[in-house]
């Protein structure tokens, strides 16, 4: 190889143009449905599919932007480049499943400056205010210590997995190749927080007071994640989504078998309550996503019109 530098040029120059081949996803984003048959399927309601995969979007989304907050904070370099992994992993089941929700209904896409380059995936992103998401409220609150953090995605990837798991089988080919993609990536997580959880609990004193603490505080959510809404009742029934009521018995078996690892019991703690019968599916959020939308869409909003 020669590392001679050109004399009539600069060392940058293969930055600009031209050969792609250096950037790990080139310079421009193709659609992320190319290849796959996006067509609503007979019968199913399309505005009722783009909700539905947008509730399994944002929940991706949201989470993993709480644990993107942990890069460069975490205990350790390889637990800060594991988490940071899982929310790369949480990001890119997020920007299919907005792409699947802007295909089966673009009536849901937030309107853009004329000119704008933001395509729609990222148009749902960045370019909706906190009542049009509708992810539960586990995803949303704020990041505690690492035990917390633990706890979180113990709790989440058991729910998540075992609904993907279903969700391989679904009428929508998109919704399947998504499921089946992330079913793997799911029990890495769900595996690396209980390795963590046993850990932590069976440490030292400390540890085990944070990891058990942590745990009260997001099973305070722990209801929702498991409740069935009325858009996945209607769309299981057409064979398109999974009702998450339906995965609750599995759920809780495998979190038993963890907490008895660890020695933990069962939390108690009181749930959050609906707010007039609404939740996070339905828009109904803490003031904890705002401040962190706020924070993640301030670039797009500054500059609709950007292009990088």
């Amino acid at each position: 190889m020669n590392d001679t530098p050109d004399p009539n040029g600069s060392i940058f120059d293969g930055f600009l143009g031209g050969d792609d081949s250096q950037w790990a996803f080139g310079t421009d984003f193709e659609d992320p449905l190319a290849g796959i048959d996006a067509a609503v399927p007979a019968g199913v309601d399309a505005h009722a599919l783009a909700l539905y995969s947008l509730m399994l979007a944002d929940d991706a989304l949201v989470l993993s932007h709480r644990l993107s907050e942990w890069c460069s904070n975490a205990p350790d370099l390889e637990e800060d480049i594991a988490l940071t992994n899982i929310a790369l992993d949480l990001l890119g089941q997020a920007r299919f499943l907005l792409a699947r929700a802007a295909a089966a209904d673009p009536s849901i896409v937030p309107p853009l400056p004329d000119g704008s380059p933001i395509p729609p995936d990222d148009a749902l992103a960045f370019f909706r205010d906190a009542d049009a998401y509708r992810n539960v409220l586990m995803a949303e609150v704020p990041n505690g210590d690492f035990g917390h953090t633990v706890a979180r995605i113990l709790v989440f990837a058991t729910a998540r997995l075992a609904l993907f798991e279903r969700l391989t089988g679904s009428r929508d080919p998109v919704l399947a190749a998504v499921a089946a993609k992330g079913v793997k990536e799911l029990a890495y997580h769900r595996d690396f927080a209980g390795r963590w959880f046993v850990t932590l609990a069976q440490g030292t004193d400390e540890s085990r007071r944070r990891v058990v603490a942590g745990l009260g505080e997001v099973w305070r959510h722990h209801d929702e994640l498991l409740r069935t809404h009325p858009v996945e009742r209607e769309l299981a029934e057409a064979g398109v989504a999974v009702e998450p009521s339906a995965t609750a018995a599995e759920v809780e078996t495998v979190l038993a078998q963890v907490f008895a690892a660890a020695g933990v019991e069962r939390p108690t703690t009181p749930q959050a309550g609906l707010l007039g019968g609404r939740s996070g599916r339905d828009g109904v959020h803490t003031e904890a996503l705002s401040r962190m939308l706020a924070e993640m869409q301030v670039v797009a909003r500054a500059h609709p019109l950007g292009r990088w």
